[in-house]
């Protein structure tokens, strides 16, 4: 039976997400200056307590991927616009986030507001050491526009402040709800009288169901999105051996990669992939992947909760989206079987050496009022971090079985793995090692010591800035 939509609002709200988000992070250097109170700013009041130039030409990147970026014309935008008529909004919508802004970063002609997502997205620690990352503070202890009679930080589901913090300063926003796991079709599940598998065995069993009917049991995109079975190896690694095994990661550990919970999960994906997969996936990008998924040419594809609306002009009625968490490896695992990933995801951030640095700490926080929110979840199909407005919305299959997948995990959550915007260089390295074991062309234990060698090597590296958390 569907939850209501108040059960829904229950299950994707603060208790479930607070654990596994919370964080603490440290340094030993002192943050990197972020001047947002400029010489453009106004006087502030109750009605602009930002201190907004209402003159002043506003622009704003949107990384129109799965998302697209129509929700940021249509609506926060539009809100700007409202709210500031005499002021210019400049868009931009690119879908090559790095190489678009790097240049003009180094150069110092930034925009204000930067939705930093994507294969390409900014290296976050990087822009911090610049001093170009400005802090949302002043966001965070503002108004809310959907509550008013709350600070913008006490309306945001749990984790999503903790995910704020560089060098223990809030500086990105996280607007999004996510759930990472396995996507399935479960339409052809129930024509097929297939069982979603619990354990390694049954999902090795099904592999055999699927490879009779000419199907793949799974499959990633190996040209723009090995970062997708990059989080699918982490998190399977969390379930063997809890969520201490990501900690160590992103706290650039002793041996964190080549820990045995890592091995096992590694080796069976890489078994996985050889018994049941197909290399010509290997080949494809995102999009033409999650088509052949589409077609039921996949049973299970490792992605986020945003899937449902990046294909939604190509979903057959035939296909009815469903989340799975990933099953268990061994007897043994820390994690049960329920045990899914849910953080927070779709970075934005303030320019600090912008134009209008007050003007993207407000458009921010008009993404977080009422209007901004639940349109962009009507527009998108994605929870934001705003609690408290769901309630009336309609919402999708995808986003109902989400609800009953966090419901079953409870308080068995995966937590998210940070050594993506901590370490970048990292996160890109472990995205070719991916494809390599998938491929074959490594082994697990290879890939755990290539992937310990390049920790080490950033460990060492006294220029880099280390991050460390504690849960």
């Amino acid at each position: 039976m569907s939850p209501t939509r108040r059960d829904v609002l229950r299950g994707l709200g603060l208790a479930a997400l607070a654990t596994p988000l919370a964080a603490c992070v440290t340094t030993g250097r002192d943050a990197a200056p972020s001047p947002t109170a400029s010489a453009s700013a106004a006087a502030t009041s109750t009605n602009n307590p930002l201190g907004v130039d209402a003159t002043r030409r506003l622009e704003v990147v949107i990384f129109s991927g799965g998302n697209g970026d129509k929700y940021a014309v249509d609506l926060h935008e539009a809100a700007y616009r409202r709210a500031y008529p005499k002021a210019e909004i400049k868009h931009v919508a690119t879908q090559k986030v790095g190489t678009q802004l790097r240049p003009r970063f180094i150069a110092g002609d930034v925009p204000d507001v930067v939705n930093n997502s994507g294969p390409e997205a900014l290296d976050l620690q990087s822009l911090v050491q610049e001093g170009h990352l400005a802090d949302l503070t002043p966001l965070f202890e503002a108004p809310s526009l959907a509550f008013p009679d709350k600070k913008v930080k006490d309306t945001l589901v749990g984790g999503a402040y903790e995910n704020s913090l560089i060098d223990g300063v809030p500086r990105v926003l996280q607007y999004t709800v996510a759930h990472r796991a396995l996507w399935y079709n479960a339409k052809l599940f129930e024509a097929k009288g297939w069982a979603v598998p619990r354990t390694w065995a049954e999902f090795n069993a099904l592999g055999e169901e699927a490879k009779k009917a000419g199907i793949a049991l799974f499959a990633y995109p190996g040209q723009v999105g090995p970062f997708y079975q990059l989080w699918n190896l982490v998190y399977s690694a969390a379930k063997v051996g809890g969520n201490k095994v990501i900690i160590d990661i992103d706290n650039l550990a002793d041996g964190a990669w080549t820990a045995e919970p890592v091995r096992q999960a590694v080796a069976a994906w890489a078994q996985v992939q050889k018994d049941y997969g197909d290399k010509a996936y290997f080949g494809l990008d995102h999009t033409q992947t999650q088509v052949k998924h589409l077609q039921d040419k996949v049973l299970f594809y490792p992605c986020g909760s945003w899937l449902e609306n990046e294909m939604a002009k190509d979903r057959p009625d035939t296909f009815e989206y469903a989340i799975a968490p990933v099953p268990s490896i061994t007897a043994a695992d820390a994690l049960p079987y329920e045990a899914i990933m849910i953080g927070v995801s779709e970075a934005f951030f303030v320019a600090a050496k912008g134009k209008n640095p007050q003007g993207g700490l407000d458009y921010l926080r008009m993404m977080l009022s009422r209007e901004g929110a639940r349109g962009y979840t009507e527009m998108t199909r994605n929870l934001t971090i705003v609690n408290g407005l769901v309630d009336g919305l309609k919402l999708t299959s995808a986003v109902n079985s989400a609800a009953r997948a966090q419901e079953a995990a409870g308080k068995n959550t995966i937590t998210d793995a940070r050594f993506e915007t901590w370490y970048k260089e990292l996160f890109d390295h472990g995205q070719t090692q991916t494809n390599s074991v998938m491929a074959g062309r490594v082994t697990a234990d290879q890939f755990c010591e290539n992937m310990q060698r390049k920790a080490d090597e950033l460990k060492a590296d006294s220029s880099i800035t280390k991050q460390t958390r504690t849960v």
